[in-house]
């Protein structure tokens, strides 16, 4: 499957190219205060490209950073809310060739593609490898490709299984009692839905992809080989559990459209005894006060008996752009961004995993984010998707297959076949493309 021509998609996306007309307004401006920093002693700019969440959530760490009196102003600029779309335009304002942002915050399943095209500048030289053996296990993965560091993580987010505290005394063990228990509360008139997940034919049915691959013993990528293995037996399997929680009504018809947010209120509402979402999922329904507020654990995503499950890696890491006219200031930025300071008041604010070890160890932190425990114990056994440049593609057809099984179009055989098929014709075609070697 060829790569969709990106300025097409662009056009059709007013919002990008809305704020990629700001981006070159703040290109432009920034030539000017260039000239003006060469007159006047003023704070040097460094400017950060963010989606929208995160950019919200460090607004009071850049404030308290740029009342410190450092030398350096911290810009941070709003990106789109979804994941896609900001790459989007991060890309187009890359292939302008003078970038208006020094650094960027990079979602793990974009550095391959990113490293591929010349676009960052190695950290090694600034952050040696004690810093990431400082971090859980889970957050020094994605960071790293051939013999460089490419980016500091800011967050260790992974996928997690949300269940009712006030319908079962614990959580399932695995898939078949998560099934058995959905089922069971459905007969009683409990719940109307089992298990509330992604569905649509986005990003977020990748991340479930991954976690269902692992959960029976399959794999998306092989990183010896480079290849996918996605007509495997036991990825075959992994595609009809899913396939059966529709069939069956453990999960709505509905779930083949739904995003993150579509899941997370049905689940607050109260119409499930289960929901696969990211952490911010808990604050949400904690500060929703809705009928199940109070009444939700969280754990660790389940696999299939005898089966080791994960949650798909969902980290976001901060990159410096090559060309970048003040590096040393922008590694400044990232040093403070991405420390245990600005860290720690995300976990109690906003509910993300941090990074590093010590942080988990705080017994303060413990108390004020009630997460901690289980998102550590996420991070002992993450989830990659599949590190190559080609992951874009991947990911599409694999969402574009897999949401067809879940709508009718075609089996849990035919639809693992054809992307499998599919993924290796477009591996093919980037055959004479350099690949990165696995993360570190």
């Amino acid at each position: 499957m060829a790569a969709r021509p990106l300025l097409s998609s662009l056009r059709r996306q007013p919002a990008v190219l809305g704020l990629l007309a700001v981006l070159l307004l703040v290109l432009l401006s920034a030539t000017g205060l260039r000239a003006v920093q060469a007159v006047a002693a003023e704070p040097v700019p460094i400017r950060v490209l963010m989606p929208a969440p995160l950019a919200d959530a460090v607004a009071g760490p850049v404030a308290r950073f740029n009342a410190s009196n450092s030398g350096v102003a911290v810009e941070v600029i709003r990106g789109p809310l979804d994941t896609e779309t900001i790459s989007d335009l991060a890309i187009s304002s890359l292939l302008l060739g003078e970038a208006p942002f020094d650094l960027l915050l990079v979602d793990v399943s974009w550095l391959p593609k990113y490293v591929a095209a010349g676009w960052f500048v190695p950290l090694e030289r600034w952050f040696g490898p004690e810093l990431l053996a400082a971090m859980e296990p889970g957050a020094r993965l994605g960071n790293g490709l051939g013999e460089h560091l490419w980016r500091m993580p800011l967050t260790g987010d992974t996928g997690l299984l949300y269940w009712r505290t006030d319908l079962m005394p614990r959580p399932p063990r695995d898939t078949e009692e998560l099934v058995a228990i959905s089922r069971d509360l459905q007969r009683r008139g409990r719940v109307r839905w089992g298990y509330l997940w992604q569905g649509r034919q986005y990003e977020g049915l990748s991340c479930v992809m991954v976690e269902m691959l692992q959960a029976f013993g399959a794999r998306w990528w092989n990183g010896s080989t480079a290849r996918t293995e996605l007509d495997s037996p036991e990825a075959v399997a992994a595609a009809s559990w899913l396939d059966a929680l529709l069939r069956d009504g453990v999960s709505p018809r509905a779930v083949a459209n739904y995003a993150e947010n579509d899941a997370l209120q049905s689940f607050a509402a109260g119409e499930a005894a289960f929901l696969r979402n990211w952490p911010y999922a808990w604050r949400e329904i904690e500060k929703g006060g809705g009928p199940v507020a109070g009444k939700v654990g969280v754990t660790p995503m389940v696999g299939a008996p005898g089966e080791q499950g994960g949650g798909t890696l969902g980290t976001w890491g901060l990159s410096l752009i090559k060309g970048s006219p003040h590096p040393e200031e922008a590694v400044a930025v990232i040093r403070w961004l991405t420390g245990p300071v600005v860290q720690r008041q995300l976990a109690i604010e906003q509910g993300y995993a941090p990074t590093w070890s010590q942080l988990y160890d705080d017994p303060d932190l413990q108390r004020r984010a009630p997460l901690l425990a289980v998102q550590r114990q996420a991070l002992q056994h993450p989830q990659l998707r599949p590190p190559t440049p080609a992951y874009a593609q991947l990911s599409d057809l694999l969402a574009r297959q897999v949401n067809g099984m879940l709508t009718g179009q075609a089996g849990p055989d035919q639809t693992m076949a054809t992307a499998q098929r599919q993924s290796q014709q477009v591996l093919r075609s980037l055959a004479g493309s350099p690949t990165p070697a696995a993360p570190g």
